[in-house]
């Protein structure tokens, strides 16, 4: 495997662990290596202590390439993800408090944001005035279960930049890893605003919206 896919998830992880956005061993990060092939860090591993003896290949099935190390359950849906859109090039899947507690305490199926700068973090977007939706999804043990819902909504195209697992964490994503850490970034931030916005009494237009 390349040194630079390495050392491009093993700074991600000190960065993020950091941030305090990975507790413990929570966590999944993961880069395209090829059409059909995937690094992506082995479960139950520090993600703020990370070595390269601590990642795995995967194919887009899942199935391990030539390793002992064991992958996380939610390797799955990294891939799954991958297999959704052959231009993606990094998942971050992290357990922030921010995120969590959004995730558990929003209404329905999305986390509708508006009228903030940092809209303008995540691509595609110029301006704050376009509301932008962040898809919520239930937790579940079965992640081929999760794995085929975030699909269906995938083909709807209603998902960019990222996703919410109730009462889980974050997926975010990018066409290479810069661009996964900024959505990341940006959306973590845009979270903060949320939560901040809702304790002192602020309510935006919509919050949550059954699709």
């Amino acid at each position: 495997m390349s040194k630079s896919h390495t050392q491009s998830i093993i700074d991600a992880g000190r960065w993020i662990d950091a941030q305090g956005w990975c507790p413990a061993t929570g966590g999944n990060f993961s880069r395209r290596t090829g059409a059909q092939e995937v690094l992506i860090t082995a479960s139950g591993r520090h993600k703020g202590h990370l070595q390269d003896t601590d990642l795995l290949q995967v194919d887009l099935a899942g199935h391990v390439l030539d390793s002992d190390l064991k992958p996380s359950a939610e390797t799955l849906l990294h891939t799954r993800l991958y297999q959704l859109d052959d231009q993606m090039g990094a998942v971050l899947h992290t357990h922030s408090v921010n995120a969590t507690v959004l995730s558990l305490t929003t209404p329905g199926d999305w986390l509708q944001i508006e009228q903030l700068e940092m809209q303008k973090s995540l691509s595609g977007n110029q301006t704050h005035d376009a509301a932008i939706r962040i898809a919520i999804f239930d937790n579940t043990q079965d992640m081929q279960a999760l794995a085929q819902d975030v699909a269906q909504r995938w083909q709807q195209g209603a998902l960019s930049w990222g996703l919410l697992v109730r009462g889980h964490g974050l997926y975010a994503w990018g066409r290479d890893m810069p661009e996964a850490r900024r959505h990341l970034e940006g959306l973590e931030f845009l979270f903060a605003c949320q939560l901040e916005l809702r304790r002192l009494g602020v309510k935006p237009a919509v919050e949550g919206a059954r699709s």
